[in-house]
């Protein structure tokens, strides 16, 4: 990952910010929840929809992760060789940039927790995966054009409840969405990895 791995000024952080899509916060060593998508997991008719409907932001938010669960458009993180590659992007900083707590990677998006290290904003550790795995996953034969969408949806974690629901969504969402029975059977997550540990 040398062209991701050069030398870095420290910024100072945002705290809430917009990029035109959805509100951020980047506030320096907080827990966050973060999820990023493929560029064709959610046809834009069915977005307008559910952004339309008169209904809470939390379950404007469970509507649309419903039908991202369903597995539409491409789903190039389906094929093994690709979700490696993403995983494999989320590892590599773990410890330097933020530290990784839970994750998954689903067959149209990803589902990461990480507390940032101070002096790195979120913002640039998103930009960092997305870039990083789109040119690898271009770079494979059959692949060409647009990976992810252009924005990402993080969440603060607000307490330890907050904590361990999250980290239980992550790892539950393989099972929620009948890819597997149980969560340990799902290759490319953090559960199989705290399974080796003991």
């Amino acid at each position: 990952m040398s062209e991701y791995d050069s030398a870095r000024v420290t910024r100072p952080h945002k705290g809430w910010h917009d990029r035109g899509y959805l509100p951020h916060f980047d506030g320096g060593a907080l827990v966050q929840a973060v999820t990023f998508r493929l560029a064709d997991s959610l046809p834009r008719t069915l977005y307008e929809k559910a952004a339309a409907a008169s209904v809470s932001e939390e379950d404007r938010r469970n509507r649309l992760d419903r039908i991202i669960d369903e597995g539409r458009g491409s789903c190039l993180l389906k094929r093994p060789e690709n979700a490696s590659i993403v995983r494999a992007t989320l590892e590599y900083f773990d410890g330097v940039r933020y530290r990784l707590i839970a994750w998954v990677v689903m067959p149209n998006h990803v589902h990461a927790m990480i507390e940032q290290i101070a002096g790195n904003r979120l913002g640039d550790i998103v930009h960092s995966w997305k870039s990083y795995s789109a040119d690898a996953i271009n770079a494979r034969p059959g692949t060409e054009g647009s990976v992810w969408a252009p924005d990402y949806f993080d969440r603060y974690i607000r307490d330890e409840r907050h904590h361990w629901n999250t980290i239980r969504y992550i790892e539950d969402n393989p099972v929620k969405a009948g890819l597997v029975a149980q969560a340990a059977d799902w290759p490319f997550s953090s559960v199989p990895r705290l399974c080796d540990r003991g």
